[in-house]
């Protein structure tokens, strides 16, 4: 009979799983011994808890199906809870395996010991302590289905040491979970079609999870069979190709003024799949709570995030796939509206394409457009948090769905770790990594992972020598009193060299295509550090006059 580590592995590759993350731990040796003898399902051995988390969640968001990560008790647990946090305000689904003590030890505040259910209670969907090797089945299953129905998100089990090394008759196989997805009613989308029909301003923000390729092309005929201009809620720009004229711009941090006044003058706002949060409406100004100023549309997997913070003129409880496919039995009608679609792509492209003078010999904007013309449409770029994604989010054109990996949570550390992961998923492709310098050395040391596996990887890390955010708002906020976010750095090229990847450093802009061209070539995992002038702290604003602006609104 199999012992509940074997049980448990055979029940991850009933359900498709084919890979996992982890940092190895003694609370979870039975796990690691069933793997073993299982090599279709791997096991990627990641150097920190927290990198293996964001590894998980990128998996997440690239495939929908559950990512997988292992980890050991407490620290190893503390330390994921970055991920799970990420995957949670992401909507991503994610599965945490956490080993825990012995049963016979529970309660003792033994070893290591958390009750996993208080630590994740407000971080995941579901939480729960698998105490019989014999029920193992059945919660795997309803972890895959908790994970990706309705609003996907994280759930997190833990296993008992002990448990996971009884030997117990239990079936060894379960039915795959197949994902429920709730479908709009035919007098909603009566509504819908009677509402964008009268709009004379309609304006449509996508985001959150529950997206695929098939749903973002679907996407792209809606729009253009009914002329709606489409915004994409904070980093969810890879919803559709930014090269399409129905596409308007991203609708979140630094957003192009012209277009935050579409939002705020729009008479329709079709939100699909966007929980429209802080980032995406500007700190809940761009719309009123809890009453919109402009008629709501919310389209949401997630009954309870309906009227969370907006009451919708019309909220509609469905998943991406069932409302866009309901799409095609309404029927567009002639509209007026093609200079509104028209007007806002156009201040799109200027938007996109105007790279302002900063300070500094290297310049961050070129630099993008450069990628932007050299990359392919499938090339994954990835970033954590910081002032030094604003250069992407305003210059950077994502053309394929699930090519951008990057935090709604605002999670520093994220887009080393989500590179690694996409090209050891994904080795075809090219996954390059934009990291601040502060950014990067969070989850840095996955690019031992990136060795280990030969995931050629390309890091970005963009040097300015501080935690550029944070001291934007302090300058902001305290003007010229400037504390606690000055940062002394390595060598980041010599960084990668001592793992055994290639190292460049770039200082001018005329320098970079040729140093990213022999990071392509390497054949190794490379890190091209860019170092920047601090005062280049946006595409828009150097450090300096953020500063004298605070000064003259304190004196005035």
């Amino acid at each position: 009979m199999p012992t509940g580590g074997q049980i448990l592995v055979e029940a991850l590759r009933t359900q498709g799983a084919e890979i996992a993350f982890g940092v190895p731990g003694e609370s979870y040796l039975a796990v690691l011994d069933a793997l073993h003898d299982t090599p279709d399902l791997r096991f990627i051995i990641c150097r920190q808890e927290g990198g293996a988390a964001m590894m998980a969640d990128a998996y997440g968001k690239m495939t929908g199906k559950p990512g997988i990560c292992f980890v050991t008790r407490g620290p190893g647990a503390t330390n994921a809870s970055a991920g799970v946090h990420i995957a949670q305000q992401d909507s991503t689904p994610m599965i945490l395996f956490v080993g825990q003590v012995a049963r016979n030890q529970v309660d003792r505040e033994a070893f290591q010991e958390i009750d996993y259910r208080r630590m994740f209670g407000q971080l995941a969907k579901w939480v729960a302590q698998i105490d019989d090797a014999a029920r193992i089945p059945e919660y795997i299953s309803r972890a895959y289905h908790t994970a990706t129905t309705g609003r996907p998100g994280p759930v997190v089990l833990a296993l008992p040491e002990d448990m996971l090394c009884d030997i117990v008759d239990a079936p060894t196989t379960a039915a795959p979970c197949i994902p429920i997805e709730a479908a709009p009613g035919r007098a909603d989308m009566e509504r819908l079609e009677s509402m964008l029909a009268e709009a004379e301003r309609p304006l449509v923000i996508v985001g959150g999870g529950g997206w695929n390729a098939d749903t973002c092309a679907e996407l792209q005929h809606f729009a253009e069979a009914w002329d709606l201009p489409v915004g994409a809620s904070f980093r969810a720009q890879d919803r559709m190709d930014n090269n399409h004229p129905n596409y308007v711009g991203d609708i979140g941090i630094g957003i192009n003024p012209k277009l935050a006044e579409r939002v705020r003058n729009a008479d329709v706002i079709l939100a699909l799949g966007a929980r429209l949060g802080e980032m995406t409406t500007s700190n809940y100004t761009l719309i009123q709570s809890p009453e919109p100023k402009q008629a709501l549309i919310h389209v949401h997997p997630g009954a309870e995030e309906l009227g969370r913070v907006y009451r919708p003129t019309l909220g509609i409880n469905a998943g991406m796939t069932a409302f866009l496919n309901a799409t095609t039995a309404i029927n567009p009608r002639p509209t007026e509206r093609e200079g509104w679609v028209a007007g806002a792509r156009a201040d799109y492209e200027e938007w996109n394409g105007h790279v302002a003078p900063v300070p500094g010999d290297a310049h961050m904007g070129e630099i993008v457009l450069w990628l932007r013309d050299t990359l392919g449409p499938d090339a994954f770029i990835c970033n954590g948090a910081g002032n030094f994604s604003s250069w992407f989010h305003r210059f950077y054109r994502y053309r394929d769905y699930r090519t951008q990996l990057a935090p709604t949570s605002g999670s520093m550390g994220y887009g080393a770790p989500a590179c690694v992961a996409a090209k050891i998923v994904f080795p075809e492709r090219e996954a390059i990594a934009i990291a601040g310098d502060g950014d990067f050395l969070m989850h840095g040391q996955e690019f031992a992972t990136a060795m280990q596996y030969g995931a050629n990887v390309i890091i970005i890390v963009v040097n300015n020598g501080m935690y550029g955010t944070i001291r934007m708002h302090q300058e902001r906020e305290y003007p010229d009193r400037i504390s606690g976010t000055q940062l002394i750095n390595p060598d980041f090229a010599a960084l990668a060299r001592s793992y055994g990847g290639h190292g460049e450093t770039v200082e001018r802009t005329e320098d970079f295509a040729a140093a990213f061209q022999r990071a392509r070539n390497a054949g190794i995992p490379a890190l091209i550090e860019v170092k920047v002038d601090p005062e280049a702290i946006t595409p828009t604003m150097t450090l300096s006059a953020i500063r004298d602006q605070a000064l003259a609104r304190k004196d005035s």
